[in-house]
């Protein structure tokens, strides 16, 4: 197969990981990189000579590239997005999808009428761990799923990103930064969604940042910084969702889903890898689970090579933006169910992913 041409826009620190991977995967060639810091898209090129440097315009413009990567802060997902359908490109973008709902439905709309893909991390959930516990499930290895847990918590950001203050405005909080993670590990485990209810607060309206280089600075903390609620699923199964930037400490599991027959410890979505544990209903204790599925090592891109092979086979890719847009209509619900006072019945739905074939992508 002929690799499939990926320009990136957006140099900053998540994308690190992204050019060191996707330079390894044989069903991509990144060939252009841009940033509106110059220095950070030279400091790509210098790391990878085949890459080229370029202005996003001409990066949009170049006819040779077929899929525009967006590694740009939350609040211009949309803006680069939307530029890369109406260039006639495929588009992926780091999480999430975009600010709003709104403007992620729209992004969807555009690229069915411009005939081109949309996907979205995160890709966590086609690791080694989610998809080892993907494949229990389908198995039957719990019976029938009934519930799960899922919990993030952490002091806030501030204490080590260099320049947080967008954790604390529209767009950032603990549900639309982690929440992605969390919530597309439980669609991807037990499908969609159907309705929300939750609770918000902000615990503290002011934060400083102890991080460098900017250590001492306050930040006016405009979005709800603990978020908590349910999750009703189409299969039946409840889910209790906490998200927090206002804890100090917490022996809380990532995610556990619950069945009929059994328990399953899912690892930490924000992962590749990490154990899994089961319990059943006829052993009674904790048992490891051997991966069954590649990619337990930091593995960002993996959703990026996926969707090019499927362009290629003509198959649907599973980081889709169906998935992600469903996904941030859920993290939304927390915050109108919060605000009203009322459970949110959601107005999108998706396909649950296929799992990931053992042997799906090379890699190397």
């Amino acid at each position: 197969m002929k690799p499939v041409r990926i320009g990136v826009v957006g140099c900053g620190v998540i994308s690190g990981i992204y050019f060191q991977n996707l330079t390894k995967f044989e069903a991509v060639e990144v060939v252009a990189c841009a940033d509106l810091n110059p220095a950070a898209s030279q400091a790509v090129v210098d790391k990878y000579p085949s890459i080229k440097a370029v202005s996003t315009e001409e990066l949009l413009a170049d006819p040779t590239i077929e899929i525009v990567l967006n590694l740009t802060q939350p609040q211009f997902h949309f803006e680069v997005m939307k530029a890369g359908i109406a260039a006639g490109k495929h588009v992926y973008g780091e999480k999430p999808l975009s600010v709003s709902f709104e403007d992620s439905q729209e992004m969807l709309r555009l690229a069915a009428e411009a005939g081109v893909r949309v996907g979205c991390a995160p890709d966590t959930f086609l690791g080694a761990g989610i998809q080892t516990c993907r494949k229990l499930i389908d198995e039957g290895a719990i019976g029938t799923p009934i519930g799960a847990t899922a919990f993030f918590t952490t002091p806030g950001h501030e204490r080590w990103h260099p320049a947080p203050e967008f954790y604390y405005k529209v767009g950032g909080g603990p549900m639309l930064d982690m929440g992605p993670y969390y919530m597309t590990a439980l669609v991807n485990l037990m499908g969609p969604a159907n309705s929300v209810s939750g609770s918000a607060r902000i615990t503290y309206p002011q934060r400083t940042i102890t991080s460098e280089p900017k250590n001492g600075t306050k930040i006016d903390v405009e979005i709800p910084t603990h978020v908590s609620g349910t999750v009703d699923f189409e299969n039946g199964a409840i889910a209790t969702v906490m998200t927090s930037f206002d804890v100090w400490g917490a022996k809380l599991p990532f995610i556990e889903i619950y069945g009929s027959e059994g328990s399953l410890s899912v690892p930490n979505p924000n992962n590749f890898g990490d154990p899994v544990q089961i319990l059943t209903r006829e052993k009674g204790e904790w048992e490891d689970v051997p991966y069954s599925r590649p990619f337990s090592d930091n593995s960002r891109g993996l959703g990026v090579a996926d969707m090019a092979a499927s362009i290629a086979s003509g198959e649907p890719h599973r980081a889709s933006g169906a998935l992600a847009s469903h996904v941030l209509e859920i993290l939304h619900a927390f915050g109108l169910s919060a605000e009203s006072g009322k459970r949110i019945e959601l107005q999108t739905t998706c396909d649950r992913p296929a799992p990931l074939p053992v042997d799906t992508l090379k890699f190397g």
